[in-house]
């Protein structure tokens, strides 16, 4: 699923003013013969018609546009649990579905009046209402455009996943997991020094003997099992979800504020489900003592690339 070609929402006031401007502009331009009662009656309901099919046209892209999770497998699924408030995501869908369907209604009442009426004043005066019924349907649903528009700005910055053998970077926060995944992949994620830059999930692709391979950088843990956040818990999906191999991140240096004591017992923490490579970050601004101390077991980046092949 590649949530980055979903489009902008269109808020209550972009929408009047397409569907608005629109009828106006069509009621001008479009001819008719007939006596004058007949021309008021066609051009109103031409332009009845047109804010109708304008509205549910663009409501109804949303809906098809924004992913099914009927559709999606369970990693995507859980994930825009933890990432969007799940029910009111289904709230904003029903009530999409809701205007769809009283714009519909409206129109049809209206058009009724249209040709029921026998005033040429009171025909555009049916018009107008009918604007304003329109108007106070997309202000109630106002909210819910809101809240699908940030929803849709947080699904595109989920990872394109695919079916690959999977290497998951992994370790406590501003470790360093981004500065490998791009020295691994050559991508240009984001760095900076402070915890938590990574908030969501970021991939990037190596060749390893001309096989592909994703390589996903997740958002730092605290080791805290029974109280971590939501955006913990996005590193805790791909480890049991995606991931075939972890590269575990150590920092010695105490840049990242961690000890190393913690670090090790979060090690301890991934126990034997998945093969783990250890990698020593920040060597250059690590005290050499405390490399020659440190007891668990690590790899060069090179040693990982070659172990992962062997295990592809």
């Amino acid at each position: 699923m590649n949530f980055q070609k979903l489009t902008p929402v269109p808020q209550k006031k972009e929408l009047l003013d397409l569907a608005f401007r629109k009828a106006r502009l069509k009621g001008v331009q479009k001819k008719f013969v007939g006596n004058w009662l007949q021309k008021i009656r066609y051009k109103e309901n031409l332009k009845l018609d047109i804010v109708k099919d304008t509205l549910v046209t663009r409501l109804m892209k949303v809906l098809q546009e924004f992913p099914n999770t009927m559709d999606l497998n369970d990693f995507y699924v859980e994930l825009i649990k933890l990432t969007l408030d799940y029910v009111e995501l289904k709230k904003s869908f029903g009530a999409l579905d809701w205007a769809i369907k009283q714009i519909g209604k409206v129109h049809r009442v209206h058009i009724v009046k249209v040709n029921e009426e026998k005033e040429g004043a009171k025909v555009k005066k049916i018009t107008l209402q009918y604007y304003g019924r329109i108007a106070s349907i997309l202000k109630q649903i106002n909210p819910q455009l809101k809240y699908l528009e940030q929803s849709r700005k947080t699904l595109r910055k989920f990872p394109a996943i695919k079916e690959l053998f999977t290497v998951c970077l992994y370790g406590f926060p501003n470790v360093g997991k981004t500065t490998i995944l791009n020295k691994l992949t050559g991508t240009k994620a984001k760095v900076a020094a402070y915890s938590f830059t990574t908030k969501s999930i970021n991939a990037g692709y190596m060749k390893l003997n001309d096989t592909k391979v994703q390589v996903l950088d997740v958002p730092g843990t605290l080791a805290r099992k029974d109280k971590m956040n939501d955006i913990e818990l996005q590193a805790e999906l791909v480890l049991n979800e995606v991931a075939n191999v972890v590269v575990y991140i150590f920092d010695l240096s105490g840049a990242s504020g961690y000890s190393i004591k913690n670090q090790e017992q979060l090690l301890q923490n991934l126990g034997k489900k998945r093969k783990v490579f250890p990698f020593v970050n920040k060597q250059d601004i690590t005290d050499e003592s405390l490399l020659k101390e440190f007891t668990v077991k690590h790899y060069t980046l090179e040693e990982i690339k070659a172990e992962v092949e062997k295990l592809m």
